[in-house]
Order: C-alpha cells, then sequence, then structure tokens
C-alpha cells in the first residue's frame, strides 16, 4: 500500500517536471531566436539590463550581434556605443540600404542614445549611402 503511494507521488512529480521542462522550452529566447532565423523573420534577444552581454538581431534569415558600449550622458550612464556585426557576412547578399534603416531604427527604439558602428562588411553601405548623399546636393 505506501509502495503505490510512494509510486503515485513519484510518478506525479516526473509529470509536473516535464510539464515544467516543456513550459521552460517553449519560452526560451534564444529558441525564439533560432526559430525566428530560420522563418526569416525580425527577433531581437536582448538582456537591456546587463550591458555588457552583446544583443543578437535576426533579420531575413540573416544573424547580427550588436556589442555595447556603456557612457555617460548629462543625467546617467547609458549605451552610447553599440558596434553592429554580421555573423556570416556570406549571408549578406541581397541585404539593401534599407534593411539597414530598418536595423538602426530597431536599435534606436532601444538604446535612444546610441551611435551605431556597423562593422565590415556592412560600413561598406554606408560608406556608398554618404557617397549617394554628396552626389545628390
Amino acid at each position: 500500500m505506501v509502495i503505490i503511494i510512494l509510486l503515485r507521488i513519484l510518478l506525479l512529480i516526473a509529470f509536473a517536471f516535464l510539464i515544467y521542462t516543456a513550459y521552460k522550452f517553449f519560452i526560451d529566447p534564444k529558441r525564439k531566436l533560432d526559430a525566428a532565423q530560420e522563418r526569416k523573420e525580425f527577433y531581437f534577444y536582448d538582456d537591456p539590463e546587463n550591458t555588457k552581454k552583446n544583443f543578437l538581431i535576426t533579420y531575413r534569415g540573416m544573424l547580427f550581434e550588436g556589442e555595447k558600449y556603456l557612457g555617460a550622458t548629462e543625467d546617467s550612464f547609458e549605451v552610447l556605443t553599440i558596434n553592429v556585426s554580421a555573423q556570416r557576412p556570406e549571408l549578406l547578399k541581397g541585404l539593401e540600404r534599407n534593411d539597414i534603416y530598418f536595423l538602426e531604427e530597431e536599435i534606436l527604439i532601444r538604446y535612444p542614445f546610441s551611435k551605431i558602428e556597423w562593422k565590415y562588411p556592412l560600413n561598406r553601405l554606408n560608406v556608398l549611402r554618404l557617397k549617394d548623399e554628396d552626389e545628390h546636393e
């Protein structure tokens, strides 16, 4: 009789653990990032409270990493500089200037005081943008 009760309790604990594990799996932001990258959707993976931890962005199947650097404003310490690089530059084929603008807007929504610096080869689109703006003036 006691053994049956213990087995039922163990079975109940195992079932609760299984539900908890499934719940943690489905709410994991890293899994959501991977799923968004496979579906070629936009997803911003970040821990805004941790300025030492880089953020990741997936957009159109491409993965970008942003390095955050803290600095002082007049009132507080904020993320003032962000260096963005592509994780796999060979996948950048088809990326346009408007895509860079979209990514900049999304970053600035989260870090309004920051100056965004694009690392090679992403910075080549910005150089071309500046040349085009100079020609139109």
